[in-house]
């Protein structure tokens, strides 16, 4: 998907996939709309254009992360996920918050050595098969004969259609192994220092090679690899990478309610102004030193999420507010919420369900009378124990079919249909005694 999605276009995506939750996914459909709209002003005029952050406020299992998860899909942008709670200030045992940025950083560059070898990949098969036919002919002469052409023709066909997938071939592979040393500085803060001594070791050290045995197809996906690997261009894929982790990269900082501190200044509450304090920095925008070079945070947009139960977002520190402009509350979701959440999206619990037995030859289906159910279920559990919100409907629907789930190779060819009677005769034990509830459900 492109980013230049409309933010009308971008809720409507928003939509195949999560139920309701409209305030949300117009904040954050605008915030990916502002970054289109912010590269096509004056440069020196974009270059102070900062995103509007945005705090999301709602109970657990309400959507929140996958609202953040699925708009960094769209848009094709670098995204990580954290939990503020794993992160302490300096001095204390935790996360360097640094790290959040490097993560993004590397996922960037993930992304980008992914494309970079699908572009390549046409190329990347004719170089192995080149390499495969020279194992089973021979190097092909400086001068080419016509004979020698058309057997070459006539094998390449024949390794193309998967007639030799099954023959083994002896090949000699390259083992390159990270220098130990190199990694003593893995996550100090100190990866460029690391990568150099990496880099250094790895041109003194002489790269090992070794003779293995495998099939046509093994040998032909190794050498697919490398050669994919070698087509790519590191330098472009690193600059590449950190452009779009400065410019389109999205930090999910999730459980931001756990680090707000109720401001009495002693015990706990010191360590989670800590955090605040550390996150600070590069939520206003920083620059971070990462192995692959420097990576300013000034564009980076931020999404926290929280539900703020024993805490309100007026006990985060003022600095920390202030850098989260835009707020919205997320609803609460009851059965009816939970029904639609069953039917709609397209990838719902349901169809996840159904193509897993399916692979059993088992043919489920679910009568509308049983969503129902299943989502009533689900609704009374989170009144009386602790509000999950949707997470409640898998560990409902495991239960429900934990024992056709556990026959299913035995069953293969059967439709199994599954009525409201059946989801309360299912779940009835677990509902009957509010103890075992607690302790399944």
């Amino acid at each position: 998907m492109s980013a230049a999605l409309t933010p009308a276009e971008v809720v409507v995506e928003l939509d195949r996939h999560i139920v309701g939750q409209t305030k949300a996914k117009r904040a954050v459909a605008v915030a990916l709309r502002n970054r289109w709209r912010r590269r096509q002003v004056d440069p020196a005029l974009a270059d102070d254009i900062a995103p509007r952050n945005i705090l999301l406020i709602g109970p657990t299992g309400v959507g929140k992360t996958e609202i953040a998860r699925r708009l960094a899909k769209l848009a094709g942008a670098p995204f990580v996920k954290v939990e503020a709670s794993k992160f302490t200030e300096v001095g204390y045992v935790g996360r360097d918050v640094e790290s959040i940025v490097r993560d993004l950083v590397e996922v960037a560059i993930g992304m980008v050595e992914a494309e970079a070898r699908q572009a390549n990949e046409a190329r990347a098969r004719a170089q192995a098969d080149e390499k495969i036919l020279d194992l089973l002919l021979g190097k092909r002469p400086a001068t080419e004969l016509a004979e020698i052409d058309e057997r070459r023709a006539k094998v390449r066909r024949l390794l193309e259609d998967g007639h030799l997938d099954e023959r083994e071939v002896e090949v000699e592979l390259q083992a390159s192994p990270t220098p130990p040393m190199a990694q003593i500085f893995a996550g100090s803060g100190m990866e460029e220092i690391g990568a150099q001594i990496e880099r250094q070791l790895g041109a003194l050290m002489p790269r090992k090679t070794e003779r293995k045995k495998m099939t046509i197809a093994e040998a032909r996906r190794r050498f697919e690899a490398e050669a994919a690997e070698g087509l790519v261009d590191r330098d472009k894929v690193v600059a590449e990478a950190l452009d779009r982790a400065q410019n389109d990269g999205i930090v999910f900082l999730d459980e931001i309610d756990k680090v707000a501190g109720g401001g009495r200044g002693h015990g706990p509450d010191v360590s989670r102004e800590g955090v605040q304090r550390d996150l600070l920095p590069i939520v206003e925008g920083s620059t971070v030193q990462t192995k692959h070079g420097a990576v300013r945070t000034d564009h980076v947009l931020f999404i926290a999420a929280g539900a703020f139960h024993v805490s309100a977002v007026s006990d985060l520190i003022p600095e920390l507010q202030g850098r989260f402009p835009v707020r919205v509350e997320l609803d609460s979701l009851g059965a009816a919420d939970f029904e639609r959440i069953l039917h709609e999206p397209e990838s719902s619990l349901l169809r996840q369900a159904e193509a897993l037995l399916a692979t059993e030859g088992v043919t489920l289906r679910f009568s509308d009378a049983a969503v129902g159910e299943i989502a009533k279920v689900a609704a009374d559990v989170n009144a009386r124990q602790e509000n999950i919100g949707a997470r409640r409907l898998h560990t409902v629907l495991e239960r429900l079919l934990e024992p056709l789930s556990f026959d299913a190779p035995t069953r293969g060819g059967e439709t199994v249909e599954i009525d409201a009677t059946m989801v309360r005769q299912g779940l009835g034990d677990v509902l009957e005694d509010p103890q075992l509830e607690a302790y399944i459900l």
